[in-house]
């Protein structure tokens, strides 16, 4: 016992290493949907919390006056002061919950200045920076005279899910709504959000950034997303691009997939690839994620890489400088320009020393290898498919029985790499499963040594 007490005291006084150093983890920002389950346990917090939502309720319909809004910074003040996890909270890009998370982030900024609205609520520090699944994806990008695109069509058509969900957006988007000659825009973006978060990153940016060195390969990148119905007017008329961003920040994933773009496309002539953050990679996936909202950006012509919203600055009045701005985020941004021409020629930035890890899945294809593992926090139990989702399902699977156009090969997670979760680069599960540190193995000796004598 005197023994056990002595490494008790050299524990404490800091002599051996606490268990704290030993087990010790890179800090992440909390996810909104965990931070608000802690406020909830708290009725003075959801109290506050639920406060916030009537203001947000309130100010969607009209703008609030200088009382209300002075009421409701109040309330978000003090529940911020209680509970500070919600100002630094962040969501998961493409998880099942990312709709609900965003809804947490933006209640808590309610009258967010211009500053905030483009800081990404995306927590980056679990991505991939280094590109590994963008080098899979333009490592078979090599511009030797073959059509790219169709290559990348004919890839996708051989992966069931990203044939399958192809399919699934491509009728969606080209269906028309019944007694009228135009689709319903709602469900394309919807389907091709889908195809671009549970498709991984090597089929689905493959798809949409591959290179191309003739007008027949540039079109059939132009028409991937079904321009005519996710991207452009069936009248052809353009939108004020500030009023189409008006429109978008109305909505929490749309100002958010903006926001995310916003910060990670900024450019920089300080960086060798011309981005601020210096990461193509964040760059192409703050863009495609883009994607399937009101601000769905696309090529605009068959003949270069050029990209651009379907808007224009005519009637911006005193604001069109600031149009303008939105406007050349697009058509004359060294950072995505070089992000998109890298795809192509993966060369053309500075070699990465470090050995990228193993390409990963999606986010989604992630949960449900994790569901199929009996893995899943409690926290990310599956949602149930809204109707519409059903529909579109449906709709697929009456597309494949009349076509047959997808050959079926064993699933990505055989046929290519799998997801590095638990792998010594993430953390968490590697590190548990090492073997026991030296103090506490001398730890357990002294303690088995003194009640032997005992």
């Amino acid at each position: 016992m005197i023994l056990l007490g002595t490494v008790l005291a050299l524990f404490l006084s800091g002599v051996l290493p606490s268990t704290k150093s030993i087990f010790s983890f890179t800090p992440s920002p909390t996810d909104c949907v965990e931070a608000h389950r802690v406020c909830s346990a708290d009725p003075q917090c959801e109290a506050l919390y639920r406060g916030l939502e009537l203001c947000a309720a309130d100010a969607e319909m009209s703008p609030l006056g200088d009382q209300a809004a002075a009421e409701c910074l109040e309330g978000q003040d003090a529940l911020l002061t209680k509970h500070p996890s919600l100002s630094s909270c962040k969501c998961q890009h493409g998880f099942r919950k990312e709709e609900q998370c965003l809804r947490i982030y933006w209640r808590v900024r309610l009258l967010p200045g211009e500053e905030e609205l483009e800081i990404s609520p995306y927590d980056d520090t679990l991505m991939d920076t280094r590109m590994a699944s963008l080098v899979a994806a333009s490592s078979f990008m090599q511009l030797d005279g073959e059509n790219q695109c169709l290559k990348a069509a004919q890839d996708c058509g051989l992966y069931e899910k990203c044939g399958s969900l192809r399919s699934e957006y491509v009728l969606a988007c080209t269906k028309r709504m019944p007694g009228t000659s135009r689709c319903n825009q709602h469900k394309c973006h919807r389907a091709l959000r889908r195809f671009l978060e549970r498709v991984p990153e090597e089929y689905s940016l493959g798809v949409l950034f591959c290179p191309c060195t003739n007008t027949l390969c540039g079109e059939r990148r132009r028409k991937t997303i079904v321009p005519s119905c996710s991207y452009q007017d069936m009248e052809g008329l353009q939108p004020n691009c500030l009023h189409q961003q008006s429109f978008c920040r109305r909505d929490d994933l749309c100002r958010s997939r903006l926001a995310d773009f916003l910060n990670n496309c900024q450019p920089s002539p300080l960086t060798a690839s011309g981005c601020l953050k210096d990461s193509a990679g964040l760059c192409l996936r703050a863009y495609a994620g883009l994607i399937g909202t009101i601000m769905t950006p696309n090529y605009i012509s068959n003949s270069s890489a050029d990209v651009s919203l379907w808007c224009n600055c005519e009637g911006s009045g005193n604001q069109w400088q600031d149009c303008l701005r939105l406007q050349r985020m697009f058509t004359h941004n060294t950072c995505l320009r070089n992000s998109i021409t890298w795809m192509g020629s993966p060369g053309s930035l500075p070699a990465d020393t470090t050995k990228p890890p193993a390409p990963r899945p999606s986010p989604i294809v992630q949960e449900d290898e994790l569901l199929s593992n009996n893995h899943l926090p409690e926290h990310n139990n599956i949602v149930v498919e809204s109707e519409e989702e059903e529909e579109l399902t449906q709709a697929e699977m009456e597309e494949e029985d009349e076509g047959g156009q997808f050959d079926v090969i064993p699933l990505y997670s055989e046929r290519a790499t799998v997801s590095n979760l638990g792998s010594p680069g993430t953390g968490g599960a590697a590190s548990l499963t090492a073997g026991p540190p030296k103090a506490i193995l001398l730890l357990l000796l002294f303690l088995s040594a003194s009640l032997s004598w005992g």
